[in-house]
């Protein structure tokens, strides 16, 4: 559990380093903001000492010059698209995002429909909000986009669009997910700001990689599995080398798009402010990290369970083979195996001996406490059970929660609800404990301990219900498993 980030540092000289970049272009900046504001678990993950909410907390303090505009695809309002960590759809976040931005203190100018050609969704969507009394602006789809500039660089391109009114200098460009338009919204405000003679440029934050750090370094590594499923490319930035004989990281999509961008700029202002695509981001992150030894590998457990997850996603056709190999490719880089994530080896013993499902937690002294399937408990509910009682300094032997109860359970689950499975879930063993806690001094203890697990890992030797996965995720606990099935044979090699 040892920190590699400067949290404080961050906030300080990240927030400069923006205001620095609306000096320099004049009356508004447009910051394009990639990744998640609230909930960057991942940076958390692989940059340990970064708080979740850090961009958040950065924001904050420009909180008095900014204003956020929030973006969404018609496309994706179309489809319904899902936002996987959320389980929510597209057009609901927006309305998720401008409720808990408001919530502290930051003003949510508008919404913009991006891709918008017409579509009845998008309309309906948009009269919603209408209603909700938030402005609502349509982008339209350019033919030949992005490489139609002639076209993209006119009345019938940009200046089709929507103009989006903004009253402050920093106006921050956000999105539900990838691919609802971000850059095109900068772009367009910027064609018509600048036709209306407004000094206007266009930055871009985004986390990863960091243009900082190697190539291959272990972080950077990271940023790819995250985003295997977009076939993501960390390259050296050749436009950044060029100009300045200084090796920088960027990413394949910014970096193919440049020459373009570099076209749009000129186009607009003349002449391009940018020389690279690197020059056009403001990310401070990489001069935050004060151990990097720490941050190397706690990049290379998230290969490992970010690798998991994929495994898991294609056995349930959610991935596809290549995004394994390509994980698989990183591990290489990385020089780790799965072996190298201390839990998985122990759960895989646990499993050879035992012969059924098993699990193994890494608590944050570096014990590991396992556990495996019996008649009465999954072996997700029996960790549970056992790490809490090892926290708590009760003697393993002792059940914390007695069969006379726990048999009742079962038969209400089997025989009333139809359920075909009579082991009791995290779920329901952690409510059983709670109504225990009352009048039992043990359970009271195990119950305490639940803050604790925050940050521990854990590894099962089958796949878990979802019952079981939001327990560990609402626990704070980093979870992988064997891409198996519990109808099928435990993995014990």
């Amino acid at each position: 559990m040892k920190c590699g980030f400067d949290n404080e540092k961050y906030l300080k000289i990240q927030s400069e380093h923006i205001k620095e970049r609306i000096v320099s272009f004049g009356d508004k900046l447009y910051l394009e903001f990639g990744g998640k504001l609230f909930d960057d678990y991942h940076a958390a993950r692989v940059l340990p000492g970064f708080h979740p909410d850090s961009k958040l907390q950065m924001l904050m303090q420009l909180a008095d010059m900014a204003e956020i505009i929030i973006v969404i695809s018609a496309v994706d309002i179309e489809k319904n698209k899902v936002r996987g960590d959320l389980g929510i759809t597209y057009d609901k976040d927006v309305l998720r995002l401008r409720d808990e931005f408001r919530s502290r203190g930051l003003m949510v100018g508008s919404v913009v429909i991006t891709h918008y050609s017409g579509q009845e969704a998008a309309k309906i969507f948009r009269n919603k909000l209408k209603k909700m009394n938030i402005k609502t602006y349509y982008h339209y789809t350019i033919p030949g986009y992005p490489s139609n500039v002639a076209l993209i660089d006119s009345d019938e391109g940009y200046g089709k669009n929507d103009y989006v009114e903004t009253t402050r200098p920093l106006v921050v460009v956000t999105a539900p997910g990838p691919g609802s338009g971000k850059m095109a919204v900068c772009l367009s405000q910027l064609y018509q700001e600048n036709k209306k003679g407004i000094k206007a440029g266009y930055a871009k934050f985004e986390t990863f990689p960091i243009w900082n750090l190697p190539l291959k370094h272990p972080v950077n590594l990271a940023y790819e599995a995250a985003t295997a499923d977009l076939n993501d490319v960390n390259m050296i930035d050749p436009f950044h080398l060029e100009a300045y004989g200084e090796t920088t990281v960027n990413y394949n999509r910014d970096i193919e798009i440049f020459p373009v961008l570099d076209a749009i700029f000129k186009g607009i202002y003349g002449k391009n402010p940018y020389k690279s695509p690197t020059d056009m981001g403001v990310n401070m992150a990489g001069f935050c990290i004060y151990d990097d030894e720490v941050c190397c590998e706690a990049s290379k457990q998230e290969i490992i369970r970010r690798y998991y997850t994929t495994l898991n996603n294609l056995v349930q056709g959610n991935a596809s083979e290549s995004e394994v190999s390509k994980i698989e490719l990183l591990m290489k880089q990385a020089n780790i195996t799965t072996d190298d994530r201390r839990v998985t080896v122990a759960a895989k013993e646990r499993a050879a001996k035992s012969k059924v499902p098993s699990a193994a937690i890494e608590l944050a002294d570096g014990t590991i406490i396992t556990s495996e399937t019996s008649d009465l408990l999954g072996t997700s509910a029996a960790l549970l059970l056992n790490a809490n009682k090892y926290l708590a300094g009760i003697d393993h032997k002792l059940k914390l929660i007695p069969k006379e109860m726990i048999e009742p359970i079962q038969k209400m689950k089997v025989t009333y609800l139809a359920g075909k499975n009579p082991r009791l879930h995290t779920d329901e063993v952690l409510v059983a404990l709670a109504m225990l806690s009352k009048d039992d001094e043990n359970c009271r203890r195990a119950i305490e301990q639940f803050p604790n697990l925050k940050g521990c890992q854990v590894h099962t030797t089958v796949m878990l219900s979802e019952v079981d996965r939001k327990i560990f995720k609402k626990l704070g606990i980093d979870l992988t498993c064997e891409p198996i099935s519990k109808k099928q044979k435990p993995l014990i090699g």
